[in-house]
């Protein structure tokens, strides 16, 4: 009777995880096969009836968006604002994470209180004074002003969340390193990086999909020259209503690269959201 239990509980369990993954994959399977449609067939009809008429699906909407000088530039903007952004997000925090783990420096404590602070502060608290700044600084409506927004809003949890994960390291391994005559600078790179890559790899992660779907700084930091995806697919939907020949395509072609990302990396998020949860 326990064998039939735990078989019909685990069959209970399988179940109810397609279910949920079925909830999950339709919106998905949705928008792939709506832009793979004509858009008089989205028009007239449902995207399911594809599932029993092939002959509906092709590669003309992907055509076209790839043809729109305007959406092909605002992939690229959304790289060159994504890319950059996690790159300096992860470096900069895995330097400010050891120096509060391991480095015994004057204030040490107070600034990393104040670090933590920064985590309650809002975005939208500091959208208008920075805009202001940028406007200043002539960063605003640029790039660059979008990364350096991306990259200080993104840094106080980066800093804290590597800061803890490097305060694991056992003591004895860097007193060890430091005993062969390594110096800082060598423990940081051939110890402590990787170590932490789990966490490092979390972290590029979660700023990555946080500055790819980020639609809010860039609507208001960024200029029609440097506008990323996700505000010139919104624009796209003021202009044309429900001109879906662009957005179906343009929505999962967002979607896409995300996803790859996470998959590529995905072994590393594991470990990473799992490190500190077992002793």
């Amino acid at each position: 009777m326990r064998r039939v239990t735990s078989a019909l509980n685990n069959s209970l369990v399988q179940a109810l995880l397609v279910l949920i993954a079925l909830v999950w994959i339709t919106p998905l399977a949705g928008l792939l096969f709506s832009s793979l449609r004509a858009e008089d067939a989205n028009a007239s009809s449902g995207w399911w009836t594809a599932l029993t008429d092939p002959a509906q699906l092709s590669f003309d909407n992907y055509s076209a968006l790839l043809a729109d000088s305007g959406i092909t530039q605002a992939f690229w903007n959304t790289v060159l604002i994504s890319v950059p952004a996690t790159f300096l997000v992860v470096a900069v925090s895995a330097l400010a994470g050891y120096a509060f783990a391991w480095l015994e420096f004057p204030g040490r404590d107070a600034i990393f209180l104040l670090v933590v602070a920064l985590l309650v502060v809002p975005v939208q608290i500091g959208l208008l004074p920075v805009a202001k700044l940028f406007g200043t600084l002539g960063l605003f409506g640029t790039i660059p002003g979008v990364v350096l927004f991306h990259v200080a809003y993104g840094l106080p949890f980066a800093v804290f969340l590597l800061r803890n994960y490097f305060a694991e390291i056992p003591k004895e391994m860097l007193e060890a390193a430091r005993i062969d005559g390594g110096g800082e600078g060598r423990i940081f790179t051939r110890l402590v990086l990787p170590l932490g890559k789990p966490a490092i790899a979390s972290l590029a992660i979660f700023q990555f999909l946080w500055v790819w779907n980020d639609m809010l700084v860039a609507l208001l930091f960024a200029n029609t020259s440097s506008q990323p995806l996700t505000v010139a697919l919104q624009s796209e939907m003021r202009q044309f209503g429900s001109n879906i020949g662009i957005l179906a395509p343009g929505a999962f072609l967002s979607l896409v690269v995300p996803v790859l990302v996470f998959f590529a990396f995905q072994r590393h998020f594991v470990q990473g959201v799992m490190a500190g949860s077992v002793k």
